[in-house]
């Protein structure tokens, strides 16, 4: 009997891809119908979905072309951008309370998870000890630049891809990035609703920073005036009473899911929450091996903790990044340079010969 696994196999990579585009486009969709209903401006929810669509398929495509060397290239791209443009945006530097940190963070998480990538595709050992330095290179550039977040984000995904070559199953890991993502996302939302013990709420706001909570807790008053379709994207800073009483205010709560909870209501809270979700199931069924997706996973959902808790997906370099990193990490490699080997569990309908 003929196995059918490549086939499935392909038919449900082609259905996620599908699937990934319809999500993509109902977050574009949704910024509109729910700018058109509130006056709002859906441009800058349209250049992120735009930005993670495009380096999705241009790691796509270096992936499969050159599996080692592109995500070396993206991580060292990744790190000059950084040295080069810390503030990542042309516009002022806005140090306190807010500034660019976050994104600094991401940007260098990024990073060290395609290193650690480059490292974890190729067979041989002394080329993968070689790939590990720039990976420790990000984690020591991180703390040199100064964000905290950025050298201990750098640093677990580093420490997650050494740990990744133990890893025989990948559902458990995936399913455990989720719940971390998971677990910050519903803390942000307890400190703001101050549903949290008065001592660990004291704590985390002198981390957070008083101002920051303060717009956390106007987004979720916009949430519950209108939690169908938001006030309108882009009209936080306008109502925001937090943000009218600085110069300083970008007219962001500097929280992806509070900007899109009180811009876009709760159905563009739903719909970033299944666009990470697709992520993760992409690289649940990846054909890449598991250290590589592992790697990327992390990354991931670096990025994705300190989005939760700062402005990082409000730049295009994050977004791109995002993108070329879960493209990277869940295409198919056409050489036979890198070791391979499939998902968790075989594909359904598999027949095997005795």
């Amino acid at each position: 009997m003929v196995s059918a696994g490549p086939d499935a196999d392909g038919e449900r990579r082609s259905g996620l891809d599908t699937a990934g585009l319809v999500v993509l486009g109902a977050c574009a969709a949704w910024s509109l119908i729910t700018a058109a209903a509130g006056d709002g401006r859906p441009e800058g929810v349209l250049l992120a979905v735009l930005a993670v669509a495009a380096g999705y398929a241009a790691g796509r495509i270096g992936g499969a072309l050159l599996p080692v060397a592109a995500p070396c290239a993206g991580a060292l791209a990744g790190l000059g951008l950084a040295v080069a443009v810390p503030r990542l945006a042309p516009e002022p530097q806005i140090t306190t309370p807010l500034g660019h940190a976050g994104a600094l963070a991401a940007v260098l998480a990024l990073s060290a998870g395609a290193a650690c990538c480059a490292a974890r595709a190729t067979s041989s050992p002394a080329l993968r000890f070689a790939l590990r330095l720039p990976a420790a290179g990000i984690v020591v550039t991180a703390a040199a630049l100064g964000p905290a977040a950025g050298c201990v984000a750098g640093a677990g995904v580093l420490l997650c891809s050494l740990a990744a070559g133990r890893v025989r199953r990948r559902g458990p890991a995936v399913a455990a990035l989720a719940a971390a993502v998971a677990g910050v996302t519903g803390l942000t939302w307890a400190v703001a609703g101050n549903t949290v013990p008065a001592g660990l709420t004291d704590a985390l706001e002198g981390r957070l920073t008083p101002y920051r909570v303060e717009l956390w807790r106007d987004a979720l008053g916009m949430v519950r005036h209108d939690a169908g379709l938001g006030v309108g994207p882009g009209r936080f800073g306008e109502l925001s009473t937090a943000a009218g009483r600085t110069v300083l205010s970008d007219g962001r709560p500097h929280s992806a899911p509070f900007q899109l909870a009180a811009e876009q209501g709760v159905v563009g809270v739903a719909l970033l929450a299944l666009a990470f979700g697709w992520v993760l199931c992409a690289l649940w069924r990846s054909p890449r091996a598991t250290p590589v997706v592992l790697s990327a996973g992390a990354a991931l959902t670096a990025v994705a903790a300190v989005a939760a808790v700062g402005n990082a997906l409000s730049f295009t370099a994050v977004s791109v990044g995002a993108g070329l990193l879960a493209g990277l990490a869940t295409a198919r490699p056409l050489t036979s340079g890198a070791p391979e080997r499939p998902t968790d569990t075989p594909a359904r309908g598999t027949l095997r010969t005795p």
